[in-house]
């Protein structure tokens, strides 16, 4: 009886020393993740000098208001962003993001 739990002993003391020798070497042998950051790439269309916050507000309202008065610009304007979608379901989601209010 006492040579059992001796065993079962031993074999715990094992299977629990392979478990953290193997954690070990697995945390040894993982490669860090390396970031590499770089200044963003712009092109001279992407910055406009003449950009203006209140302006952009303006132009929003304008759009949105076109979307909710205009059918064949909301036609369009689901033509031109949704239509490149191949993904059926984002696809759905893009046309069903033009039916919210």
């Amino acid at each position: 009886m006492i040579t059992n739990a001796a065993v079962t002993l031993a074999t715990a003391a094992v299977c629990l020393a392979t478990i953290a020798t193997a954690s070990v070497a697995y945390a040894q042998a993982v490669r860090p993740t390396v970031t590499v950051k770089h200044r963003p790439i712009v092109s001279p269309g992407d910055v406009s000098t003449s950009w203006d916050a209140r302006q952009n507000v303006i132009d929003s309202k304008a759009y949105e208001r076109l979307l909710a008065t205009n059918p064949a610009f909301r036609r369009e304007r689901k033509r031109i962003e949704c239509g490149p979608i191949t993904d059926p379901e984002l696809h759905q989601s893009c046309l069903a993001s033009f039916e919210r209010n």
